[in-house]
C-alpha cells in the first residue's frame, strides 16, 4: 500500500483553510461560494464517520467585508477591532451552512498560552475532545481580539499543527491557493515544479519557500514548512494542497496524489 493509500484508514482530521481560500481575489470578501464548497465536502467528511476539525482563517476578511472597508487596517486596535466583528460573522456563516447538512458547529478561539501553559493546554484539550464527542465539528481560530503579538500564529498555519498534535490526529491538510511545495515560487517561475512527496525538511526545502502575495493572507510557504515540522515531529501525516480543487479534500482521503505530502517522521 502506497503512502496516499493509507489515507483511507485515517480517523482524525485536522483541515485548515487560508483566508485566500475564503475570499475573492481582487477584493478580500468572502466568497460564499467557496465556503459552501469546503463545507459541503467536511459535512460528507463527518457523516462518513470521521472526527473533523476546521482550523479558519478569515475573521478580519468577514470583518472587512461587515464593516465596508476598502482594506485591512495597519493599526493594531482597528485589526482586532474588526476581527472582532469578522469572527462573530464568520461563525454565523459557517453555522449557517453546517445546518443545512444537519452537522452543528462549535467555537473555539485559542491564544497562544496553550504553547507554554499545562492547565490552558488540557483544558483545551478537554474541550476539543467533549465536542467531538457531541458529535460537532470544532471551528478553531487564533483569538485575535486579546491578541498582543502580531500574527502569532501566521496566518493559523502553526496553530492548526498544534491543534492536531494536541487532538492526537492522523492527518493535517493545509488548503492554500496553490497546489503545494514548488521548486520554485510558481507565481514567479512558470517552469516551477510541485514536489509531491517531501520525507524530510531539510535545507534544500527550506530554502523553496516564499512569502504570501496575496491580499488578506498574512501566512507563506514559511509559515506551512514550520506546522509540517510541527506535524510530521508528532508523527502526524501533513499535505499542502490547493482549495480550488473540486472535492479536494475528498480525493486526499481517497488516496490520489494530491498537492505536496509531508511524510511523518
Amino acid at each position: 500500500m502506497t503512502d496516499r493509500k493509507a489515507f483511507i484508514n485515517k480517523k482524525r482530521i485536522v483541515v485548515k483553510v487560508g483566508s485566500s481560500s475564503l475570499t475573492f481575489k481582487d477584493t478580500g470578501h468572502i466568497n460564499l461560494t467557496k465556503m459552501e464548497k469546503l463545507i459541503r465536502q467536511l459535512a460528507d467528511m463527518k457523516h462518513s464517520g470521521l472526527d473533523v476539525i476546521l482550523v479558519s482563517s478569515g475573521a478580519q476578511a468577514a470583518g472587512i467585508s461587515v464593516l465596508n472597508l476598502q482594506s485591512k487596517p495597519l493599526d493594531m486596535d482597528k485589526k482586532q477591532a474588526v476581527a472582532s466583528v469578522g469572527q462573530a460573522s464568520l461563525m454565523r456563516m459557517y453555522q449557517k451552512f453546517f445546518r443545512e447538512y444537519n452537522i452543528i458547529a462549535g467555537q473555539v478561539l485559542i491564544t497562544k498560552d496553550i504553547t507554554t501553559e499545562e492547565k490552558s493546554r488540557n483544558n483545551v484539550i478537554n474541550t476539543f475532545n467533549a465536542l467531538l464527542d457531541y458529535g460537532t465539528i470544532p471551528i478553531v481560530n487564533e483569538n485575535d481580539t486579546v491578541a498582543t503579538d502580531e500574527i502569532e500564529f501566521g496566518d493559523n498555519d502553526t496553530l492548526s499543527a498544534i491543534v492536531a498534535t494536541l487532538v492526537k490526529a492522523d492527518l493535517l491538510i493545509l488548503l492554500s491557493d496553490i497546489d503545494g511545495l514548488h521548486t520554485k515560487d510558481p507565481v514567479r517561475h512558470e517552469e516551477a515544479e510541485l514536489i509531491p512527496k517531501v520525507m524530510e525538511i531539510n535545507g534544500d526545502i527550506l530554502k523553496m519557500a516564499t512569502g504570501s502575495s496575496t491580499l488578506v493572507g498574512t501566512g507563506g510557504m514559511v509559515t506551512k514548512l514550520q506546522a509540517a515540522m510541527i506535524a510530521t515531529q508528532a508523527h502526524i501525516d501533513m499535505v499542502i494542497a490547493n482549495a480550488d480543487r473540486p472535492y479536494v479534500l475528498l480525493d486526499i482521503l481517497a488516496g490520489e496524489d494530491v498537492g505536496t505530502l509531508f511524510k511523518a517522521l
